[in-house]
């Protein structure tokens, strides 16, 4: 890989930006690309600046774990996946603890794991061409990065059912309509619009914004990092003990395989998607 997957980009107005940038591949997580992440957000917790901006480049935001990594692994299956999970869910808590406040912009594709990316923001954009899609029961997995823990708490346990176990897809305008993100814009108003939100908000009065972020988190008794902590470990187990078993080995193999025969080239595009939200 030439470039990392993962790149910081500090700007002069305070924004410190974590960009996914990964594009060929949908940004999808496997374990190089979910350690990049991880030590990058760790690197930004150390110095957050005002205020964080998490994007990715390309038509995607992130198509969740990388599926081709994952399959034909064997007996090994498991334990790789636990890696990957275990690696991405240390970024989850890391952006989740920043005491400045983060805003994501999501482009195109959110599946699997880029849905809890995306919706650990406390401002969340999205293009009205962005598309969510959870799609884990369907490759015979379950939900991680915290994706488990934060939608229930965004949209309800109801709405949360229902797209954890039918796996439909939610636009942009969906999204924002049941409370899953906090505003929709046009996509060539995206970028822009979830910098200038970053910035206006690390040009503001940084200790309120601190201190009503932490309000916002359960005060100093810091209750909702440790349940999100504690959650993130047991959906690492139960994703990787169900990536082990017969059903999900199956189930992949044939995702793969029927994703193969609808690229051009017999699966050989460069663009690797390995969750379709479309």
């Amino acid at each position: 890989m030439s470039t990392p997957p993962v790149q910081v980009v500090r700007h002069p107005d305070g924004v410190v930006e974590v960009r996914l940038d990964d594009p060929g591949r949908g940004n999808a997580l496997d374990l190089a690309a979910a350690e990049a992440l991880r030590d990058t957000t760790a690197r930004v917790a150390a110095d957050p600046g005002g205020a964080v901006l998490l994007r990715a480049t390309g038509g995607a935001f992130c198509v969740g774990g990388d599926l081709r990594a994952f399959a034909g692994r064997g007996a090994e299956t498991g334990s790789y996946v636990h890696a990957v999970a275990g690696a991405a869910h240390a970024a989850v808590l890391a952006l989740y603890g920043l005491p400045v406040p983060v805003v994501t912009a999501v482009r195109g594709a959110a599946a699997g794991g880029g849905i809890g990316l995306a919706l650990v923001g406390d401002l969340v954009l999205a293009a009205r061409s962005a598309r969510f899609r959870l799609a884990y029961t369907a490759v015979g997995l379950t939900p991680d990065c915290g994706a488990s823990w934060l939608l229930p708490r965004l949209v309800g346990p109801r709405l949360a059912a229902d797209l954890i176990l039918t796996n439909r897809v939610l636009t942009g305008e969906d999204a924002e309509r049941c409370g899953l993100i906090t505003r929709c814009v046009d996509d060539e108003d995206l970028d822009e619009a979830a910098h200038r939100t970053a910035a206006e908000l690390a040009a503001g009065a940084g200790d309120a914004l601190r201190a009503a972020k932490r309000l916002l988190r359960g005060g100093d008794r810091g209750d909702s990092g440790d349940d999100l902590r504690r959650h993130l470990a047991e959906e690492a187990q139960l994703i990787a003990s169900l990536a082990d078993g017969p059903e999900a080995q199956d189930r992949m193999r044939s995702f793969l395989t029927a994703r193969g025969r609808a690229e051009p080239g017999g699966g050989r595009s460069g663009a690797r998607a390995p969750e379709s939200v479309s």
